[in-house]
């Protein structure tokens, strides 16, 4: 990503500490079940969307690093333990977490891979019942709560 391009794309931690930008949309979006995704997401699954180095940049921050497997590094906040991309080490694209962007509903999923660890549940959660933070929590508690979460914009 050059300096004159403008992001289509931001995102960054839940802290602030660490920030990126895309310069294009997502080559591909995608939802990984495998059981090395589902550990280093804490999640059922994990989901990413795919870009080419050259066009994706971290903005603010440098990320922390884990090599998970011989050929493949998984990028975090040191500050607050967002988990942020999935790149091969030798690979020109990077995966960033869509979670982690600052208008995730922008960056669908169109594939699955992993599917072999799915878990069993995930077909059925849209079917669960469902409730809104301020239905769980209503509007008194809410209303004491502070967020130490950075905002969704530079």
């Amino acid at each position: 990503m050059t300096e004159t391009s403008k992001p289509v794309l931001t995102g960054g931690c839940q802290c602030g500490a660490v920030r990126f930008a895309l310069a294009v949309a997502p080559n591909k979006v995608s939802i990984c079940h495998c059981r090395m995704c589902q550990k280093a997401s804490g999640a059922p699954f994990a989901s990413f969307a795919d870009v080419n180095k050259t066009d994706f940049a971290w903005t603010k921050g440098q990320p922390a690093a884990f090599q998970s497997s011989s050929i493949a590094m998984r990028d975090f906040c040191a500050a607050c333990g967002t988990p942020l991309s999935f790149h091969r080490i030798d690979g020109e694209r990077i995966e960033i977490m869509t979670g982690a962007f600052d208008r995730p509903d922008h960056v669908v999923p169109t594939r699955q891979y992993g599917t072999e660890s799915r878990l069993g549940w995930v077909v059925g959660i849209a079917n669960l019942p469902s409730q809104t933070t301020q239905q769980n929590y209503g509007p008194e508690k809410m209303a004491t709560i502070v967020s130490h979460q950075h905002p969704d914009h530079d």
